[in-house]
């Protein structure tokens, strides 16, 4: 078994709010290439983001996993504000603070995504022709397609929230906040069939409290539904992999087989398990071997042998 590498904790400032952050280099001296980890809706740090540091590290490549602000270990005002264009500054911020480390080669930086985090690493990969390579997991691409999805009742059970929320935040009162996940016919963001025990899989056995805060701002909720990577994705033109789940039940798998045709340079690869199946055993080592093999042939140059 390889011996476990040391993360280091460090942080970042994203426009003036400090990040937590987590840095895991490989072993030995050099110039290294790295790669961001950006997590899903409410994904955290401590929520299943190690063996992806370790697994990709041990491979010779350095990762950057770190909080959103307002979530978790980082600051930010109020708590559990989720607005994608803000998370995409995250990413953009750790994108650069990454480049800047002493042992890190500049020039062959990746970006990891999972869940609803892909679709910040397609609009920031798009954003920045510096990245090297993009790879996304059981990846929600489509905000108004997921929305389609969820029906039309899912969406009126939150709209009271999210009129009530848009009101206070006007009168800067404090925020009305639902869900991020909750049982069928609940208002919250996410209610697909095993959903909630989907993301509590992700919690760390004894897990402390500020690992996952199950509420979102409501209103923040229709930045979700209105964001998708669908344009963005042909303005990608580092190499992209998208690793898509045949038992999706979050999102509709066609959005994710689009992204890849036309990124100039995406690929599929397909696996036999629901959303959250791909973080566990035996799933997550199929999808890590792919990942860290596609990883190495264009961050490290290492040719990858074809099927």
């Amino acid at each position: 078994m390889s011996a476990v590498l040391e993360t280091k904790s460090v942080e970042f400032r994203s426009h003036g709010t400090r990040c937590a952050a987590w840095l895991t280099r490989p072993a030995g001296q050099g110039a290294h290439p790295g790669v961001v980890l950006v997590h899903g809706l409410g994904g955290t740090h401590e929520m299943m983001l190690a063996q992806y540091e370790q697994r990709f590290a041990a491979a010779g490549i350095a990762t950057l996993a770190f909080d959103y602000r307002h979530l978790a270990a980082s600051d930010g005002q109020p708590r559990q504000r989720i607005a994608m264009h803000r998370q995409r500054q995250d990413v953009f911020c750790a994108l650069e603070f990454l480049r800047k480390q002493p042992g890190i080669d500049a020039r062959r930086i990746g970006l990891w995504g999972t869940s609803l985090g892909s679709m910040h690493v397609v609009h920031v990969a798009a954003a920045r022709p510096e990245v090297a390579a993009a790879i996304v997991q059981c990846p929600i691409l489509h905000g108004p397609g997921a929305a389609r999805g969820a029906g039309i009742r899912a969406t009126m059970r939150m709209t009271p929230a999210i009129t009530a929320d848009v009101t206070r935040f006007l009168l800067r009162l404090p925020r009305c906040y639902i869900p991020i996940v909750g049982e069928p016919g609940t208002a919250a963001i996410v209610t697909a069939p095993g959903a909630v025990a989907g993301w509590e899989s992700m919690f760390p056995p004894g897990h402390p409290a500020d690992v996952f805060h199950n509420r979102i701002a409501a209103s923040n909720a229709m930045g979700i539904v209105g964001t998708s990577a669908m344009r963005r994705a042909r303005q990608l033109s580092a190499p992209l992999l998208v690793c898509i789940c045949d038992r999706e039940t979050l999102t509709s798998q066609h959005y994710a087989e689009l992204v890849a045709g036309r990124a100039a340079r995406g690929e599929t690869f397909r696996i036999d398990a629901g959303h959250f199946d791909v973080y566990h055993p035996p799933f997550v080592e199929t999808l890590l071997a792919r990942q860290t093999a596609f990883l190495k042939e264009h961050l490290l140059g290492v040719r990858r042998v074809r099927a």
